[in-house]
């Protein structure tokens, strides 16, 4: 039954998830230029505080990056010692990603992957991390299923994210004249407004709806942050995010 579901997921949303993974195959290595600068930065030491409040720090962990983009979390998590995999839709930004881990001497797993249907056997991870991931999946209840299920008994889920489906990514007003969006092109961030759009996670009220979601899935103990851009965004520079950030933790029943 559960692989019947997967396959009728994965064959309606087929074309929106080649038009996504076209947008962000434009965007990689620009994408990529953005989190070597933040690794370069003092914005990887205040994500990996982030991080710290709801990982355990007493020992090496099994960790599941999804989404992981040019690989910055799963470079992050690697600097602390732990096994990390990293899985994107697009090949592009996996080939960015193994690029930089390389350049930072992280040893890391990257593996071009569909975040919403990891393929990866039940009860394989200590932790599955993601950041401003689920405001790009068709099917993010469907997501946040899968990765429970790759979740060990007691595993952590934690999502950091915002609430990007009511914003306009091509409105400039509230970013530096510096930023990095300016650089990207009106074409590439309409395209952008157009995808959300389409997308039913852009019609929910986030992070309540991530909440209820999780706890219909059972897990437990779950914790909400909405104060993460206060503390990561302290200067309005090339790399500021507008939109403020939430962090979604739960634990696996």
């Amino acid at each position: 039954m559960e692989t019947a579901v997967k396959q009728r997921i994965q064959t309606a949303s087929e074309p929106i998830k080649d038009r996504i993974q076209t947008y962000w195959s434009e965007r990689s290595e620009s994408f990529a230029g953005q989190r070597r600068q933040e690794l370069g930065c003092d914005m990887a030491v205040l994500w990996q505080a982030e991080i710290e409040k709801y990982i355990p720090m007493d020992r090496t962990l099994k960790i599941l990056d999804v989404g992981t983009g040019s690989g910055f979390f799963a470079i992050l998590l690697g600097r602390l010692g732990h096994h990390v995999t990293g899985i994107d839709l697009t090949p592009s930004m996996i080939e960015e990603a193994k690029r930089l881990a390389q350049e930072q001497q992280i040893e890391a797993d990257f593996f071009v992957m569909d975040a919403e249907n990891p393929e990866f056997a039940d009860e394989s991870f200590d932790v599955v991390i993601s950041r401003n991931l689920t405001w790009t999946l068709p099917h993010a209840e469907h997501a946040y299923g899968q990765w429970n299920r790759v979740l060990k008994k007691s595993g952590i889920l934690l999502n950091f994210d915002a609430d990007y489906g009511n914003e306009k990514t091509a409105d400039f007003s509230k970013l530096p004249v510096d930023h990095t969006h300016r650089e990207i092109g009106n074409r590439l961030l309409e395209e952008c407004d157009a995808i959300k759009a389409e997308l039913e996670i852009s019609r929910h009220v986030r992070p309540l709806w991530d909440v209820q979601t999780l706890l219909e899935l059972g897990m437990e103990e779950i914790r909400i942050d909405t104060g993460i851009s206060r503390r990561i965004y302290t200067k309005q520079d090339a790399l500021y995010n507008p939109t403020p950030m939430f962090a979604v933790c739960a634990v696996k029943n």
